[in-house]
């Protein structure tokens, strides 16, 4: 009740007063605003140019909204758009799946010991950059002598000599070793939160289980699941609003072979954004198109949240 009180009379005091009782908090949340600001918003200026034909600072027109209706003329964009979709998705569901199968091995384990250490072997990818990563799956899927998969097809006899499969470099499999990379790469520490939800359920339930005779498989389809399923739709629901987002992995991993399957938003920006003869007004209208459709996919994810968690994510 005194807290109540005390915070009734402050909210009555006037603005001025209010600011000045906690301007020290100010003072220290000031070096953050500035930050925002510069590094946030005034960058957002720069999307007037994509209302403008602006191929050098010398040659700046306004044209409106033609790059827009250029935009959704272009095959290229649409391309880039579908593949943005589909890679991220897939990626998503595929990265989450695994993620829960591996938490769910990892519970299983009874040895602190060894549990500890395989989480820590799991983990360690996530902290290589993506572009070591790419260098070390080039040579391990490259077509070479050093091309690991490769030779071991060879040696089961799977394929010939001389039929060695370009992973990525061919459309038909780059989709999937991209795949395949991120799961390898990111799958560990994804494992983190759903082994933390496991480890709050009540260890006497798995007893009781035990008492009625469940096998271990029917304990964690009847009891670790359930309990892992709103987990598992709430870590759906907020990386759907990052779907936009995809870039570094892409980037360092695609080449003129796989353009047409591998062709993201962002990675669709930066070649026009820096090719021979730049195009810096309709790049910009690319970028406000991405960020106006991950500005839904946020707020779709929010409404979602809200109906599931029964809180938003902003």
């Amino acid at each position: 009740m005194k807290e109540e009180k005390k915070l009734a009379v402050v909210n009555k005091k006037p603005l001025k007063a209010r600011i000045f009782q906690y301007r020290w908090f100010y003072v220290m949340f000031l070096p953050v605003l500035i930050f925002i600001l510069l590094f946030n918003y005034l960058p957002m200026i720069g999307y007037r140019y994509a209302f403008y034909e602006y191929k050098s600072a010398l040659s700046i027109k306004w044209v409106g909204l033609d790059n827009f209706v250029r935009l959704l003329s272009t095959e290229a964009f649409w391309s880039a758009f579908i593949n943005t979709l589909q890679l991220s998705i897939v990626k998503l569901l595929l990265n989450t799946g695994m993620a829960v199968i591996i938490s769910l091995l990892l519970n299983e384990i009874k040895n602190l010991t060894f549990k500890k250490v395989t989480q820590t072997i799991i983990y360690l990818p996530h902290f290589m950059s993506w572009v070591v990563t790419a260098s070390v799956f080039a040579l391990i899927l490259s077509i070479s002598e050093s091309g690991l998969v490769n030779n071991l097809l060879l040696n089961l006899g799977l394929i010939n000599d001389g039929e060695q499969i370009y992973f990525l470099g061919t459309k038909a499999t780059w989709r999937l070793s991209y795949y395949i990379i991120n799961i390898w790469k990111d799958t560990g520490w994804g494992t983190i939160l759903f082994l933390a939800t496991l480890s709050g359920i009540n260890p006497e339930i798995y007893e009781a289980a035990t008492i009625d005779g469940a096998s271990r498989f029917s304990s964690m389809r009847y009891i670790t699941l359930p309990a892992l399923s709103n987990t598992i739709i709430t870590v759906l629901i907020l990386n759907l609003a990052k779907i936009m987002n995809l870039f570094e992995s892409v980037f360092v991993l695609i080449n003129d072979n796989v353009i047409n399957v591998a062709q993201v938003l962002q990675t669709y920006t930066y070649d026009i954004t820096f090719a021979a003869a730049p195009d810096f007004g309709f790049s910009t209208a690319v970028g406000l198109f991405r960020s106006l459709v991950a500005c839904v996919l946020v707020l779709g994810c929010n409404y979602a949240s809200k109906k599931v968690r029964n809180r938003g994510i902003v």
